[in-house]
């Protein structure tokens, strides 16, 4: 997987991180606070915008809530800072990965639609932070995903050809995202995601249940 590989790039929520409880737990105290009624495909129809972009059509679904778009995703931040210093925690084996891939001074790089204050703290509490040589936001390049702009920006940053960075990605629009880069991208088992798993088999170039698939060499190709 890491052969001609010189940098590799990841997505932070649920690729990373265990943490797309965190915005489902959020949308649901929205839905009770506000008594909102979710549309079909609420949730596939915000997959890979970026975090400004997520609060612009959260405002537009409900028109009825009562903020401003900054408010909006300041309370998000405040409803989420907790349970991303606190609660979320790595997918298992990342850790591990992050110091191999530094031991054979792979670059490393975050390419995410969260919101940069989430993803330092995140990556603070964690103490992961000085694995990183990059990080960059879908809002730093004004679209998301599957725009392929935050990626590309990522590997500009790392110094790094589209062709010899490594995406991980948990969902379809994410891991189009990497492929519209012109990256080799590897799909992350995520229980939020598991409904999407063909559509992410069909899109990607590799398969992981966790990271340590990758030291353990039983990820698979697709």
């Amino acid at each position: 997987m890491l052969e001609n590989i010189k940098a590799v790039i990841f997505d932070l929520d649920g690729s990373l991180a265990d943490s797309m409880w965190v915005w489902t737990t959020i949308d649901m105290e929205y839905i009770k606070e506000y008594q909102l009624e979710v549309p079909p495909h609420f949730y596939t129809d915000m997959e890979g915008k970026s975090f400004t972009e997520t609060a612009q059509y959260f405002l537009e679904t409900f028109p009825c809530l009562p903020l401003t778009l900054e408010e909006l995703k300041q309370d998000w931040v405040n409803r989420a800072y907790g349970k991303y210093t606190k609660e979320v925690k790595l997918k298992e084996g990342a850790l591990e990965f992050l110091q191999m891939l530094k031991e054979k001074d792979i670059r490393t790089g975050i390419a995410t639609s969260n919101g940069r204050q989430l993803v330092e703290e995140f990556l603070r509490a964690n103490h992961i932070d000085t694995f990183f040589d990059t990080v960059w936001t879908s809002c730093d390049v004004c679209i998301g995903k599957p725009a392929p702009d935050v990626y590309l920006k990522a590997a500009e940053s790392l110094q790094t050809s589209p062709e010899n960075c490594l995406v991980f990605e948990d969902v379809p629009m994410g891991i189009l995202a990497g492929k519209n880069a012109g990256m080799k991208v590897c799909a992350v088992e995520d229980e939020f995601s598991k409904v999407q798993e063909k559509k992410k088999r069909e899109l990607a170039d590799y398969y992981i249940q966790n990271y340590n698939d990758i030291q353990n060499k039983t990820y698979e190709v697709l």
